[in-house]
């Protein structure tokens, strides 16, 4: 919501200063989002008069201008094709700077003339992007007026951000109310005289609705106008508009758009002389066609509502106005309309059709209906003052919906839900400054709700009226009551590992996404969804229609989006729940994470390395140890889901029943249907799966540490090619459990025969003493003979 500090004071007697109101707004609950003060930016410009232009000597696009300035005369050079004798320009004088640039201007020769100040556009200062001449004033500005005052830019705008619930807080006079009770000032009476008609409105309203179901629009008001005089609207106007962002357009429409703005109250003007028949707000026919007035053709459909004559559609209702019907300065009768629209079919309808417009944003978030009568003698009085003509007496159809309800306020509840020790008489006060009508009992006051308000519903919310007004800031910090006892923990195991998981994650360098729980069908089907009892009754999206089976779907299509914009390599991770049905146990924590490009990047030791399943494989015992997983027991088998390549996967499990996750690199197939441009590697992990731990105390044993050097062994083992290289690690490991601190892999030698040499260093860590030769032969003679029994391979000579 938009408006200027003058605008705001035509309601608001008031002398407080920018700043002030501005904190005024946010003690209301209105938060400043900007404030705009060209007086300050424009402060080193000024009107300077030129009194001679002609052509430069030396440049034929150049002209050379005398300029008369509030520091003498001033020689200037300037390119603009609007510098002529006799216009009044805006011009920046030796040091001063330029805001669109930040440079300070300093005098220059050009082209063998001296330049001895600037005559300034729109763009250099900031005013809009007009470059193609140099600013022309308007009016009998006196040389040396400041530049800001000149171009009316001198009136500081407020931007303040209206939440859904504070339609009242959509026109200036419902801001001026707040501020008033808030005590920044005295809030102006509204001036809204009756216009007597003088005759009987050639043109009848109704409303035309099956069953008599008023809901779509309960009260419609018009009037006629005739022998008006359309045409540009007085500079005031203008000024007003312009400031807010607006663009003038005529004075029957800008009165429309001031009134908006001004009271939060929606009108539309008909051209008389287009209207055929009668007017009345009726359900729009299926398929039935209105060229609005932004120049678009729209498709109504049934359920929608329009203000229709004789002849179709002439407004879609609360929305947008039409062009068989719209004004022109030819416009001689007009027919106003000021209606109450439904909130909710409103807000449908504007969806639907794609529309935005200021009176769809008021209407759906609910404009005051008992002000409709007034907002149509404000803007008759306006239209009479500005455009002359004669006004007809007013016509209605239906009633003012009836919003009347009262709520009691204990005279210590304010006190007992706030904690705000705030008197009971300007409790009272307050509220009958935001136009309450409060009647005083015993113990309690009778609160009845103004129209203006439709967020209102309870005591509470009365409560929250009285303590925002008075000030949060006023409300003094209460310490929470201390106790000897130990806080108890908060987090379940199940969060704790997702936690853990998330740290793990983001350790490993994944970027974290969220993304939504929902995907398409087609999508789901590729990772086993796609059930009926997945599909979403009402989803917010045609392409988010079913609930996610995994976690892949998505970080695998925001991949595709990534490489799009030209990101090859990437690592995304997301912990979030998936779905395998619709009962609560179907509902698991996962935590999934995906690699694309290159692992490492070239570099002088070597080229580029390309992801592979391993590196999804490392990611995902990693984010399981982080979990609390017990990954020293863990199996890790050959194969998982149908979405990951067949050859070049893994399942981590413990015991066929209890899979805790899957990696590998995503089949070609499933990143042919989703577009994306493999290979690519990922993981998914169940931390639901994740055992928890059976100890009663400690989560983790005590760290024990030898103060003795370790010592290593190297073994090579000739194996089948079937052999695992995991499964010959653990019989070493198994040796001397003891003993044996780590066991690795650093050699793989392809052998004739269906034969493989794997090589494995083993780390021994002598405890409470060194050991002798014997002992770690002895220790050596159980690695052998255990990696034999394992796998049937034998030490390699």
């Amino acid at each position: 919501m938009k408006f200027t500090l003058s605008w705001l004071k035509e309601y608001l007697d008031t002398t407080a200063s920018l700043d002030e109101i501005c904190e005024g707004l946010v003690g209301v609950g209105l938060e400043v989002e900007e404030v705009t003060d060209k007086t300050k930016l424009l402060a080193d410009f000024s009107v300077a008069h030129v009194t001679l232009a002609e052509k430069h000597p030396n440049a034929d696009k150049l002209r050379q201008c005398v300029v008369e300035t509030k520091d003498g005369t001033k020689q200037v050079v300037c390119g603009a094709p609007n510098a002529r004798t006799g216009i009044k320009a805006i011009i920046a004088l030796p040091g001063v700077t330029i805001p669109a640039t930040g440079a300070v201007f300093a005098p220059a020769t050009i082209r063998g003339v001296e330049s001895q100040a600037m005559l300034c556009s729109e763009r250099e200062l900031l005013i809009s992007d007009e470059h193609n001449g140099i600013i022309e004033i308007e009016g009998d500005w006196p040389v040396g007026t400041p530049a800001a005052k000149a171009l009316g830019l001198d009136d500081p705008m407020i931007y303040v951000k209206v939440t859904p619930n504070r339609p009242d807080a959509l026109g200036i006079y419902g801001i001026a109310r707040d501020l008033a009770a808030k005590g920044v000032g005295t809030l102006k009476p509204l001036d809204a005289k009756k216009v007597e008609g003088s005759f009987e409105s050639p043109i009848k309203v109704s409303l035309d609705f099956p069953d008599g179901d008023m809901k779509p629009c309960p009260l419609f008001v018009g009037r006629y106008i005739k022998g008006v005089k359309n045409g540009p609207s007085p500079e005031w106007l203008q000024r007003q508009l312009k400031a807010i962002g607006l663009r003038p357009i005529s004075k029957l429409v800008d009165v429309t758009n001031y009134i908006t703005f001004a009271y939060g109250r929606p009108l539309h003007v008909f051209d008389a002389d287009k209207v055929k028949g009668s007017i009345r707000a009726r359900p729009a026919k299926d398929g039935e066609t209105l060229e609005a007035l932004d120049n678009k053709t729209y498709t109504l459909s049934a359920g929608m509502t329009v203000i229709a004559d004789d002849a179709g559609p002439e407004a879609i209702a609360g929305i947008i106005g039409g062009i068989p019907s719209s004004c022109t300065d030819e416009t001689v009768n007009v027919f106003l309309e000021a209606a109450y629209f439904d909130p909710l079919k409103t807000a449908a309808t504007g969806r639907k059709l794609g529309i935005t417009s200021d009176a769809r944003y008021r209407f759906e978030r609910g404009v005051d209906p008992a002000f409709t009568p007034v907002g149509a003698e404000i803007a008759t009085r306006m239209i009479l003052d500005l455009c002359g003509g004669e006004a007809s007496h007013v016509v209605v159809a239906g009633a003012v919906p009836d919003t009347s309800r009262s709520y009691d306020l204990r005279k210590t509840r304010v006190a007992s839900l706030a904690g705000a020790d705030i008197p009971v008489a300007r409790q009272k006060e307050i509220l009958q400054a935001l136009g309450y009508g409060v009647t005083e009992n015993a113990d309690t006051f009778t609160c009845a709700v103004p129209s203006w308000r439709p967020d209102v519903h309870g005591e509470a919310d009365l409560v929250e009226e009285v303590t925002r007004i008075w000030g949060l800031d006023n409300i003094p910090p209460q310490p929470m009551e201390r106790t000897s006892a130990i806080a108890k923990p908060v987090l379940n195991p199940l969060q704790k590992r997702m936690l853990g998981a998330r740290r793990a994650l983001a350790s490993r360098g994944f970027n974290e996404a969220i993304t939504w729980a929902f995907l398409p069908e087609d999508q789901a089907k590729l990772f086993g969804g796609g059930q009926p009892e997945l599909k979403l009754a009402n989803p917010i999206s045609s392409e988010l229609s079913d609930m996610r089976p995994s976690l892949l779907p998505n970080l695998i299509a925001a991949a595709g989006r990534n490489m799009d914009r030209g990101f090859a390599d990437m690592m995304l991770a997301e912990v979030g729940h998936a779905y395998a049905g619709d009962r609560p146990q179907d509902e698991t924590l996962r935590a999934a994470g995906i690699r694309r490009g290159a692992f490492t990047g070239r570099n002088v030791h070597g080229g580029a390395r390309a992801v592979d399943a391993f590196d999804a494989k490392a990611d995902a015992l990693a984010v399981l140890e982080a979990a609390g997983a017990p990954v020293a027991t863990l199996q890790v088998v050959a194969g998982a889901p149908a979405w990951f390549h067949p050859g070049r996967s893994g399942t981590i499990q413990m015991g066929p029943q209890n899979k805790l996750g899957f990696f590998g690199e995503i089949h070609p197939r499933v990143l042919a249907a989703m577009d994306v441009k493999g290979p690519l590697v990922a993981f998914e992990l169940i931390l639901n799966a994740i055992p928890g731990s059976k100890s009663k105390g400690a989560t983790r044993p005590p760290l024990v540490i030898s103060d003795l050097m370790p010592l290593s062994r190297d073994f090579a083992f000739v194996v089948d090619d079937a052999v695992e290289a995991d499964k010959l690690v653990k019989a070493a490991k198994s040796a001397d459990k003891a003993l044996i601190a780590d066991v690795s892999v650093f050699d793989l030698y392809k052998l004739e025969g269906g034969k493989k040499s794997l090589a494995i260093e083993v780390t021994l860590q002598p405890k409470d003493k060194t050991l002798t030769e014997p002992e770690i032969e002895a220790v050596s003679a159980k690695i052998v003979q255990a990696v034999t029994k394992a796998t049937g391979g034998s030490l390699r000579s």
